[in-house]
């Protein structure tokens, strides 16, 4: 990984670190998404290359679908951004950066990035997948961002497992979760601070990672630089961006973005009869499997004959077995050969 003076220069966060005042975006062109009323404006960040804008303030960006089909890892200049609040932290100097973590444990610490980066690392390859990737597909209209398929994404994290940190605290006995808070915050007061939690269990697995790198650079702006919380096989909702606080908690924690928000019906199927309400809802958590083909784009026209179809598949961790391919309505199915 590179020294704070290399990564300034190369990762254009020199502009960033000492006083950017705000995110503009370029706004380059228009494109239209097969959603209804799918127009939106091609807009260009720093370190993005041209994306889907959904909102300006704060940045929230779609990577355009065609990127899928380059290969199963998606750029960091074309993964996409979803922000809740429109504080984003602008004024983020690396050498004095913190993540503390306090609460129920035996020694509360502060951990510079340099100190977390001395701890042996470890890699994996994980899709983050917003909650609302392809909502305007829905009809009728279900409140929300109206995303189509761009807003997930699959990179090869590094950083540190989160249980490593947690260990070095001691956590204490009676422990029932951790909440997690980033440098983002609210404009208004009376709006609630993002802050995630997941039970301890969860986030000692080994899995769940603080990652400072992303396909190899360091995280770019928009993605969380300098710290973000990787969850594997879960929604990108708790995948908590500049990650610098972390509390211990005995309890179950109830604040707006888990007892509120980011419900679902709680059934097998996380799903309730049309037009009715569940009886009772928990936090989301696993996404289901996904298949995407990517090769053929939306409304295009095919002559006849073989066509060779490429595509993507993932789901919450269990892994892919199998993918099958109709082209008459479910009449008959193709396996397709994995990558």
């Amino acid at each position: 990984m590179l020294d704070r003076r290399e990564l300034m220069k190369r990762a254009g966060m020199v502009a960033l670190a000492t006083g950017f005042g705000s995110l503009k975006a370029l706004a380059l062109d228009n494109v239209t998404l097969p959603i209804g009323n799918g127009e939106r404006p091609l807009v260009k960040y720093p370190q993005k290359r041209p994306m889907i804008g959904l909102t300006e303030r704060p940045p929230q960006l779609e990577t355009p679908f065609s990127i899928f089909n380059d290969g199963p890892i998606t750029p960091n200049n074309a993964f996409f951004v979803r922000y809740h609040l429109a504080g984003v932290p602008l004024d983020i100097d690396p050498d004095k950066f913190n993540l503390e973590i306090k609460g129920k444990v035996d020694r509360p610490l502060k951990l510079s990035l340099k100190e977390i980066r001395k701890l042996k690392a470890v890699e994996l390859v994980a899709v983050n997948q917003c909650s609302g990737n392809s909502r305007g597909f829905f009809d009728p209209r279900v409140a929300g961002g109206q995303l189509a398929n761009g807003a997930m994404g699959n990179a090869r994290w590094h950083g540190v497992p989160l249980k490593t940190v947690l260990d070095m605290a001691g956590v204490q006995q009676g422990a029932r979760q951790i909440t997690l808070n980033g440098m983002d915050g609210p404009v208004m007061d009376t709006t609630p601070d993002f802050v995630k939690a997941l039970d301890i269990d969860h986030a000692r697995d080994g899995e769940v990672m603080l990652a400072y790198g992303m396909n190899g650079e360091d995280l770019p702006f928009l993605n969380g630089f300098p710290l973000r919380l990787i969850v594997p096989g879960y929604y990108g909702t708790y995948w908590v961006k500049h990650l610098n606080e972390i509390t211990v908690i005995d309890s179950v924690f109830d604040g707006f973005w888990m007892k509120t928000a980011y419900r679902i019906p709680d059934t097998p199927c996380a799903c309730v009869d049309p037009g009715t309400a569940p009886k009772a809802t928990v936090p989301i958590n696993r996404f289901d499997v996904r298949s995407f083909i990517t090769s053929v784009a939306d409304g295009a026209k095919l002559r006849p004959g073989g066509t060779t179809l490429k595509g993507i598949a993932f789901d919450g961790g269990k892994g892919i077995k199998e993918v099958a391919v109709s082209t008459d309505d479910g009449k008959t199915w193709t396996t397709a050969r994995l990558g």
